[in-house]
Formats: C-alpha cells, structure tokens, sequence
C-alpha cells in the first residue's frame, strides 16, 4: 500500500485538499489520484496490489497555498521512490512551506 501526508510548517497545520498523483515512474502512466483529508492524508490510491519498481508522487501545492494568500516558489512537488517490497506499506510524508520542501520514508 501506498500513502501520504502532508504537514504544512509555515503554518504548523496539515494541509487538506492537495491533490495529488500517483504515477509508474517508468511509463508515466497514472495509476491513481487523490486529495488529501482534514487531516492532511490521502491513505491509499485506490491501488489494490502493488508492484516492485520506481513510483512517483505529484502534488499541486500552488492552489493549497493561494487559499492562504500565499506565493510559493514550488507550485508542484514530484517525488520518486522505490518500492522494494511489495508487501510493505511505503508511507511518504511530505512537509511543506512557500519557499521550501522535504520529505522522508514514513511507517
């Protein structure tokens, strides 16, 4: 299974209604979409088995932010990574500001 969450620290808040792609980072291909809750998650794409291989994550944060009175520097975050172990939960937190972003493998 796959997962997000997006924690904003400019403003010490998740951040909901991001929406948010996952993708085969291989082909491209879009494998499911989402927009995250109250409580800045999105729990899984609708995606009932996943593969071994390279994902990709895009989150449009340029709205999220413009709700805030806001400008960023970062209107759209991507993030690649690996799913070694289908079996596994790869949870992805995202932590967000105008001018900055990082991530991290989450449990």
């Amino acid at each position: 299974m796959i997962s997000t969450h997006i924690l904003d620290t400019h403003l010490g808040k998740p951040a909901p209604q991001v929406e948010i792609r996952l993708y085969d980072a291989k082909t491209r291909t879009l494998l499911g979409n989402g927009v995250t809750n109250d409580d800045g998650r999105l729990k899984d794409f609708g995606i009932e088995h996943i593969e071994q291989g390279a994902y990709l994550l895009e989150y449009d944060i340029a709205p999220y932010f413009a709700k805030h009175d806001l400008k960023t520097f970062f209107p759209q975050v991507s993030i690649q990574f690996f799913v070694e172990n289908p079996n596994e939960h790869y949870h992805v937190p995202l932590l967000i500001s105008p001018f900055a972003y990082s991530t991290y493998r989450g449990s």
